[in-house]
């Protein structure tokens, strides 16, 4: 039997994906390769935004038309929030949410045998334990993602995540480790912890945080190569994940910290519960224990209200901080949260603008960032070639992105790199 998979949204959900993988390959099935028709096509959607969850029934319809025969399996954010719909719109034959994607193969063969359109959402997300499923190959060859949390407790005023991906739980420290350790026995050199909230690891465990979890994977794996953190709040950055990041280096030198907005009057429409001056306040604590240390962030325009007054705050804020790079996203109307109802909603055409300005702004701080690096060498994991442009692609610990032509076969492997810039470095001389 054959099967495809597809993946919309965060890296959460490429590493549900990858685990349901390998859930379907222990029991035999093959994924389907180009030109190959598949019996079963699983959709993992996504919901964050507006334009998401357009893409996520896009593509499910799409599948349904190209594969009319195939099975087609949805799961995800988009899934748990529109339920039944996912069938009656989209043509989906089993539908689950953001739970039971352990138990898939079992509803698969049902429904393989059934043939009759089937809706498995447990409708109180809230109430979700933490749903165990690993993954211990991934298809990059250097590089790989562990999901160590799911849910979130933050309820910004913007965000359905909440609803459809439940309360913040945590996966057991034990399992974490195990499948460290278990991915780096298959030659990952670099793990990258992820989840939902993931700086907001531990508060449901007894007297455990996110930096104990740290110093643990830290203390139990010595021959990890690399550790990079995803994504973690500035609320979440305590003294002793500070410590870490001073004494440890294979933790990466880059962290990417949403700011959303930098008006302190936005912010406190969007529930973000932080101040301007304590996330300054955490910034200059990090770069005072890693001073070329990568700092990117997440940044909303054209929230409800955000007046120009507002957006330049944000602007200059973000200028001020010097981030290396912005993730810029227009201020996305999401059904049954706080922000989808307050006045004064920002005209498209105004958010577009004012997009496009700190996207420019991103540009010119990302290009002032790699100027520091001009001339230096840096260890780079390599993690693919490019066909197109002849060249291998890897990541610098700050996540600096470099491109090299080579002679022999350098992807998943560790190389000094005198660096040049993006597409100019040259590899000095291999890792061990």
């Amino acid at each position: 039997m054959l099967f495809t998979i597809f993946t919309l949204g965060c890296k959460v959900n490429t590493y549900e994906s990858d685990a349901v993988r390998e859930l379907f390959l222990k029991e035999k099935w093959r994924e389907a390769k180009v030109g190959e028709t598949p019996d079963l096509v699983i959709v993992n959607t996504c919901t964050v935004t507006g334009m998401a969850a357009k893409k996520s029934r896009q593509h499910i319809r799409k599948f349904r038309n190209a594969h009319p025969r195939a099975l087609i399996a949805v799961m995800g954010c988009y899934s748990q929030q529109e339920g039944a719909a996912v069938v009656a719109e989209c043509g989906a034959d089993l539908v689950l949410g953001t739970s039971k994607r352990n138990e898939i193969l079992n509803y698969v063969n049902e429904a393989l045998m059934r043939r009759v359109p089937r809706v498995e959402i447990d409708a109180e997300p809230r109430h979700f334990a933490y749903e165990e499923i690993a993954t211990l190959f991934q298809p990059m060859t250097s590089r790989a993602f562990v999901k160590v949390q799911d849910g979130c407790d933050n309820f910004c005023s913007y965000c359905v995540i909440p609803y459809v991906r439940g309360k913040s739980r945590s996966r057991k420290p034990q399992d974490v480790i195990k499948e460290i350790k278990a991915l780096i026995d298959n030659g990952y050199r670099e793990i990258v912890i992820t989840g939902i909230h993931t700086g907001g690891y531990g508060k449901d465990l007894p007297n455990y945080s996110f930096s104990r979890l740290i110093r643990e994977i830290i203390e139990a794996t010595p021959n990890l190569y690399r550790l990079r953190i995803s994504s973690i709040e500035a609320t979440e950055i305590d003294d002793d994940f500070i410590a870490l990041l001073a004494a440890h280096d294979n933790i990466a030198h880059h962290l990417h910290i949403p700011l959303q907005s930098g008006s302190e009057g936005v912010l406190r429409r969007m529930n973000r519960r932080y101040h301007l001056e304590d996330y300054m306040r955490t910034i200059e604590k990090i770069r005072a224990a890693q001073p070329l240390i990568a700092l990117t962030t997440d940044v909303i325009v054209g929230f409800p209200g955000e007046t120009e007054e507002e957006f330049q705050e944000t602007y200059d804020f973000i200028e001020a901080m010097a981030f290396s790079e912005l993730h810029v996203f227009p201020f996305s109307h999401r059904e049954h949260t706080v922000a989808a109802s307050l006045p004064n909603q920002v005209d498209d055409a105004i958010k577009k603008q004012r997009g496009e300005r700190l996207l420019r702004l991103s540009d010119r701080l990302h290009e002032k960032y790699q100027a520091l690096f001009k001339g230096r060498v840096l260890e780079v994991i390599f993690e693919d070639y490019d066909a197109m442009s002849k060249t291998y692609r890897g990541h610098a610990s700050n996540y600096l992105e470099v491109r090299v032509q080579s002679p022999i076969d350098v992807a998943g492997k560790v190389f000094s790199v005198a660096y040049r810039g993006p597409d100019e470095s040259a590899i000095n001389s291999e890792v061990f």
